[in-house]
């Protein structure tokens, strides 16, 4: 059916998550609203990201512990895609830690499965306008990033690895061997919760880290 000019295009939008329970009450949650178009669904990251590359979408929405890749790397993957959909991580997440992964990965929005089904929707539709929707973050728990935990070393390094250099660049230019950068790489990623170089870049700019160059908050 032919829409009026008065009328907005609904929202191309495809799902994936493991739970086929969630996954059948949210495509019947969107399969219903005028506003989305559901395209496609799917119960593993490899089927999702089939999907959307095959047939372009506006809006993802994704479990963060979707078989078998996983939310974060399907961000990743997705990332670099120039008709990727905005992803929107509807997860499981009581202290926050989920939606700190996910923002810091590259999705656009976190909806916790406990908030209302409407909350999901509008989030959606925020996504879709260009915006960025994650939950509030307590300041008392920025104050106590695991940024702070790293060494001077861990510090310098992560400096370094900001700017694009190698481990190849890094191990000559702070006169250590391969394997101690990838010794020293490994300590800060656990430290800081990431699971690689990209996500542990993101962690330093999110952070500014203070006293290392002329960043102001």
């Amino acid at each position: 059916m032919q829409q009026s000019s008065g009328e907005t295009a609904p929202i191309p939008v495809s799902l994936a998550d493991g739970n086929p329970l969630v996954l059948s009450a949210m495509s019947e949650i969107f399969d219903r609203d005028p506003r989305f178009s559901l395209v496609a669904t799917s119960a593993t990251a490899e089927g999702f990201l089939g999907a959307v590359m095959r047939v372009p979408v506006r809006v993802g929405v994704i479990d963060w512990m979707l078989p078998a890749l996983g939310g974060q790397k399907l961000i990743d993957i997705l990332r670099d895609q120039a008709q990727a959909p905005r992803l929107i991580v509807y997860g499981d997440d009581q202290k926050g830690e989920v939606a700190r992964l996910a923002m810091l990965a590259g999705a656009a929005g976190f909806v916790a499965r406990t908030t209302p089904v409407e909350t999901l929707l509008e989030t959606c539709l925020d996504v879709a306008a260009g915006k960025m929707v994650f939950p509030f973050l307590d300041i008392r728990a920025l104050q106590a990033d695991p940024i702070h935990s790293l060494t001077r070393r861990e510090r310098a390094l992560l400096e370094a690895l900001s700017q694009g250099l190698t481990n190849k660049d890094l191990a000559r230019d702070f006169g250590i061997s391969a394997n101690t950068v990838k010794y020293h790489l490994s300590n800060m990623f656990e430290k800081l919760g990431v699971a690689n170089r990209a996500q542990a870049i993101a962690f330093y700019y999110a952070s500014r880290l203070p006293g290392e160059g002329s960043k102001t908050r």
